[in-house]
């Protein structure tokens, strides 16, 4: 009968360390991080109000704030997003 040899092989430490690189570094998750405060700020931009459930006030619903700065804002964190998620 012949015998067979089991044969093992040596894992490298270091070439499975490298194939364990991290899909982001620490400047995109920075920007990651800046873009979710924007879009959360853009977010308390447009909520609150102090008008009670039957009442209608109309420049207050429909200020500049919550109009164009908040949808803008929350544009702006969108857009740094996409930019730290492709930036390598």
């Amino acid at each position: 009968m012949s015998k067979k040899k089991i044969v093992k092989k040596k894992v490298d430490s270091k070439k499975a360390a490298v194939s364990k690189e991290m899909l982001f570094n620490k400047k995109n998750y920075t920007l990651m991080a800046a873009g979710a405060i924007l879009v959360l700020l853009g977010i308390l931009l447009m909520s609150g109000g102090a008008q009670e459930a039957n009442e209608w006030n109309a420049d207050e619903i429909y200020s500049t704030r919550r109009t164009v700065l908040a949808p803008i804002v929350i544009l702006a964190g969108l857009g740094l997003e996409i930019f730290a998620i492709f930036k390598k």
